[in-house]
């Protein structure tokens, strides 16, 4: 069965380039959202057991996403990747409970790196 995979950026770019760097062999169903309440609605809705969250976007950022996964206790596994690197960012998701922080540009080594790494892609 496929893994409901949801990348959630407001740059249409970004979210291609997440695209391309996910793994080709994966077995994958993936949806996007451009904006953290389209993200929100669509793993309430069983589009993202593993999500990929930009912290930068409008109608809600990705650090509400966080806390409102949290609060709703919605089921789901979170890689922020953003071009924001500040330690205080990086610490703050991580409370919020993402899995792990990629920097912006994705590097398609590091994303596998981390998917590995939680078990979720084992290539």
């Amino acid at each position: 069965m496929s893994t409901p995979v949801l990348i959630c950026d407001d740059s249409s770019f970004a979210r291609k380039q997440v695209r391309r760097a996910l793994p080709a062999d994966w077995d994958i169903s993936v949806s996007f959202a451009s904006n953290g309440e389209e993200g929100l609605t669509a793993i309430k809705e069983g589009k993202g057991d593993v999500v990929f969250l930009d912290l930068t976007m409008p109608v809600m950022d990705g650090f509400e996403v966080l806390e409102a996964i949290k609060v709703q206790d919605l089921s789901c596994l979170v890689v922020v990747i953003s071009g924001d690197i500040q330690p205080e960012a990086m610490a703050r998701v991580k409370r919020l409970g993402a899995v792990d922080f990629i920097k912006k540009p994705v590097d398609a080594s590091r994303l596998q790196q981390v998917l590995a790494d939680f078990g979720i892609y084992t290539g």
